[in-house]
């Protein structure tokens, strides 16, 4: 399958079977890394990775995604570069794509990854925007990949705030992928429309079905339960308000029973506030799903990389 040229904005833009080849090129980089085994497709290649809010396991992943293929990553804060401040994004974007091979952005608004892609004229990969996050949700679909040995007919809830970037992507990528996909959150926090009715036919094509709701019972039956922190950066003033409206939908004991399954796991995309949107002993329990979930952000952000910028 051909990916190059391509940016990676959300998965809105990627079929079913491209989805799935990113996955499968993911599983194959781990298993070579694991035997000690580095690539060079990227030999050559300089990467710039701007973030204007900081990270631990995207920064990691690029960096080291990038470096394991023989490319050059240039870590670029908010503080290195005039990106919309003293210099226009669009202009920005026409520089570095002079300079560089490949654009990685984190920040905050999606307009400025989108304007990233259509001025640059290099792949430009989402690291993370406050509408989604496409990188993550690849992670999560190769962790229950390796936990059920496959993604269609299984059942993920996410808990929590259900109108956020996480939400967001894991719906989009749950419908394209033929996953059940719940959202279980307070009505003051379900998606918008625009994007329910868009996944809605994405979920008629691989008969993936949606549920949003308010209730707790909607976890019966889930193979994952998922969730996030209740305030997303730069959402700290709301805190307060989000805890009283989220304490009900803490991951906890009393939560999972309600699943009535025994093999249900627990995934969350990190960092993780445990006391409040999961209690420490779940979270435990599960540490070692979550944290190869942590690890295949290299992976899948590898797997990103060599397919749409890589010489294979």
């Amino acid at each position: 399958m051909n990916l190059k040229g391509r940016s990676f904005l959300t998965l809105k833009d990627f079929t079913s079977d491209e989805i799935e080849y990113l996955l499968n090129l993911a599983a194959e980089l781990k298993e070579k890394k694991k035997k000690g085994i580095m690539g060079n497709s990227l030999k050559g290649k300089n990467i710039a990775l701007i973030f204007e809010k900081p990270s631990t396991r995207t920064r990691c992943a690029f960096t080291i995604g990038c470096i394991d293929e023989g490319g050059h990553p240039e870590y670029l804060s908010k503080d290195d570069i005039q990106l919309g401040h003293k210099e226009s994004v669009e202009d920005t974007a026409r520089v570095l794509g002079r300079m560089f091979d490949g654009i990685e952005f984190r920040g905050y608004q999606q307009e400025t990854v989108e304007k990233l892609a259509k001025y640059s004229g290099v792949p430009v990969w989402n690291g993370l925007t406050d509408a989604y996050h496409p990188t993550q949700i690849l992670a999560d679909f190769l962790t229950l990949k390796e936990q059920f040995g496959k993604l269609k007919g299984l059942k993920l809830v996410y808990v929590g705030d259900g109108r956020n970037n996480m939400a967001n992507s894991l719906m989009i990528g749950s419908t394209k992928m033929g996953i059940h996909f719940t959202i279980l959150a307070p009505k003051s926090l379900w998606p918008g429309q625009e994007l329910i009715k868009t996944c809605e036919d994405y979920a008629k094509e691989s008969g993936s079905i949606i549920e949003i709701s308010d209730c707790l019972d909607a976890v019966e039956g889930a193979d994952a339960v998922y969730t996030d922190v209740w305030c997303s950066m730069g959402e700290e003033d709301l805190a307060a308000e989000r805890i009283a409206i989220l304490k009900p939908y803490q991951v906890n004991d009393d939560l999972l029973s309600k699943t009535k399954k025994d093999n249900t796991i627990f995934l969350h995309c990190l960092p993780a506030v445990k006391g409040k949107e999961v209690t420490e002993d779940v979270f435990e329990r599960f540490a070692d799903v979550v944290f190869d979930e942590a690890e295949n952000r290299m992976h899948t952000i590898k797997a990103v990389m060599v397919a749409t910028l890589g010489n294979q």
